[in-house]
C-alpha cells in the first residue's frame, strides 16, 4: 500500500491555546478539537480536507527551548502549501506585521518563508512551481534570495500568478 502524503503533525509546545491563536490569527487555521483546561488542541488549516492537519499539547512553561539541530537530533521544520504566489506575498506581510518572518528563499521548484511560531519553532510557507515548471531545478538543492514580485511578474507572464 503507496503513502499518499503527510496528514498531520502533532507537536509539545509550551502553551497549546498560545499556538492556537497564532495558528488562527496568523496562518488562518481554525480549532477543530479542544481540551478545556488547554492540555490540546487540533487544528485544520484554511483549504484543507484534513480532519485536523496539526496538534499541539501543552508541556509548561517551564519546558526548554528545542535543541533539533544543535545539540540533539529532532525536527527541522513543517511546511504548509500555499496554492498562489499572490497568498504567499500576503502571508509574508501578515508573517511580518507579526514578527515571526526569518527568511526566505527560492528553492527553485518553491518559493518559501520561513518563519517562527510563538515557542520559536520553524515552520515554512511556500508555493509549490508547477511541475512542467521544474527544469533542472527538480534535482538541485537550490538556495537563493527570494524576490515575490519578480517571481509573480514571471509567472503571471505564463498564467500561473
Amino acid at each position: 500500500m503507496p503513502i499518499t502524503g503527510m496528514n498531520h503533525a502533532v507537536l509539545y509546545v509550551r502553551d497549546a491555546r498560545r499556538h492556537e491563536r497564532f495558528y488562527a490569527d496568523v496562518l488562518g487555521f481554525s480549532t477543530i478539537i479542544e481540551e478545556p483546561s488547554g492540555a490540546y488542541v487540533f487544528m485544520r488549516a484554511p483549504a484543507s480536507l484534513n480532519h485536523h492537519d496539526i496538534a499541539f499539547f501543552t508541556i509548561g512553561a517551564d519546558a526548554g527551548d528545542s535543541e533539533a539541530g544543535r545539540r540533539t537530533v529532532g525536527m527541522y521544520h513543517l511546511a504548509w502549501e500555499v496554492p498562489t504566489l499572490a497568498e504567499l506575498e500576503e502571508m509574508k506581510g501578515r508573517l511580518e506585521k507579526v514578527g515571526a518572518l526569518v527568511g526566505a528563499s527560492d528553492h527553485g521548484a518553491n518559493k518559501s518563508l520561513y518563519s517562527r511560531d510563538p515557542d520559536g519553532l520553524e515552520f515554512e510557507v511556500m508555493w509549490l512551481v508547477p511541475a512542467a515548471h521544474w527544469d533542472d531545478s527538480e534535482h538541485q538543492a537550490i538556495i537563493e534570495p527570494l524576490d515575490i514580485g519578480a517571481e509573480r511578474r514571471k509567472f503571471a507572464a505564463l498564467g500561473l500568478d
